[in-house]
């Protein structure tokens, strides 16, 4: 299996096969040992579906930038050429509002595993010992999460 793989992302963050093709769309190497929901989807044990929900709240989750900071920005700020976006401010409040959304949808018994294992990088036997939960039943309770999740993101 390949580590590396070119992967397209359109202008809204939408990765892989529902990136919409054209104006705005770029490739990007990933990493596909980057995070544990990868590294479920490369061996199939989530679905594509599943796989592109969990994408979607961990964007929103960087987005909404709610992990850990180390230090300020030092990114060049870019004024103008923007179009119709919102500003970054708004936008930090949109995902986060998209996110606490997705979070709800989850429910209370299925949310803790989402974030730990999708937001936080948390590998699931890591996060089953954290919720004291028996061994390999992190995968289950992960997948009926996702499952949750795309049905809130109303993913076909």
């Amino acid at each position: 299996m390949r580590d590396l793989v070119e992967q397209t992302i359109d202008a809204q963050g939408r990765r892989g096969p529902l990136a919409a093709h054209g104006r705005g769309q770029r490739s990007v190497t990933v990493n596909r040992r980057e995070s544990p929901l990868a590294w479920l989807a490369a061996r199939k044990l989530v679905t594509a579906r599943q796989n592109e929900a969990g994408e979607r709240l961990q964007v929103d989750h960087e987005r909404a930038a709610l992990g850990p900071a180390v230090t300020m920005r030092w990114a060049a700020r870019v004024d103008g050429g923007g179009g119709a976006r919102l500003d970054p401010a708004e936008a930090q409040l949109a995902a986060k509002r998209r996110f606490d959304a997705a979070i709800a949808a989850a429910g209370p018994g299925l949310s803790d595993v989402l974030w730990r294992v999708v937001c936080a990088g948390e590998s699931l036997p890591d996060s089953e010992r954290a919720l004291g939960w028996p061994t390999r039943s992190g995968r289950l309770v992960l997948t009926l999460a996702l499952d949750r999740l795309a049905d809130h993101y109303r993913l076909p």
